[in-house]
């Protein structure tokens, strides 16, 4: 259904603002989230994939047993796309007039998800089933905590989040193909440790 209410744009208004505070970039006057708030959130979002890519790393290289090579591909596969996800999110704190923290330092304090290596294939599974897990929730209540106040960085997160879910899913369907155990499960549909 249509809205009765017309479209009504002052554009001489928004030529004039957009002239105005042009060191600001792409902050203008109708961004309306605290800034200094979305900027600290997404440091630590930041942190949180950086200790995830080291995780995955760290798990790409010491996956072991007959199982590992199809869980080492799916490990390498994660850590690029949490990459990824990172890359966005510095941009994005750049945009928003800020500084991306990519200090060593303090980084497992700043991240959601901790930092643990697992004894075995299948414990390193379940840490970044995890891991992936805390990031889901911790994205999910940045999201809303936005709303509709920084649209641009929403979206960015919500697109993460969808990954972050495919991730859960990917650890999931390997532990389910894996067993708990490490061993074949005796029910499973595919070959083991295929993705």
């Amino acid at each position: 259904m249509a809205s009765s209410k017309p479209f009504a744009s002052d554009i001489e208004n928004i030529r004039k603002r957009a002239r105005e505070d042009i060191e600001k970039g792409a902050m203008t006057a109708g961004y309306s989230a605290d800034r200094i708030t979305v900027i600290k959130l997404l440091n630590h979002a930041l942190a949180t994939e950086l200790v995830c890519v080291l995780r995955y790393k760290y798990h790409y290289y010491m996956a072991s047993g007959i199982h590992s090579q199809s869980v080492k591909a799916e490990f390498l596969q994660h850590a690029t796309e949490e990459q990824a996800h990172a890359d966005l999110i510095a941009e994005r704190i750049t945009q928003l007039d800020g500084k991306p923290n990519l200090s060593p330092e303090g980084l497992l304090s700043r991240s959601h998800a901790d930092y643990v290596e697992g004894s075995d294939l299948v414990d390193m599974i379940k840490e970044d089933l995890v891991a992936e897990r805390i990031a889901i929730d911790s994205y999910r209540e940045i999201i809303q905590y936005l709303g509709n106040d920084d649209p641009t960085t929403r979206r960015m997160l919500e697109g993460i989040l969808a990954m972050e879910e495919e991730h859960a899913e990917d650890m999931n369907t390997l532990l389910e193909e894996l067993g708990r155990k490490g061993e074949p499960a005796g029910k499973s549909t595919g070959s083991p440790g295929r993705t």
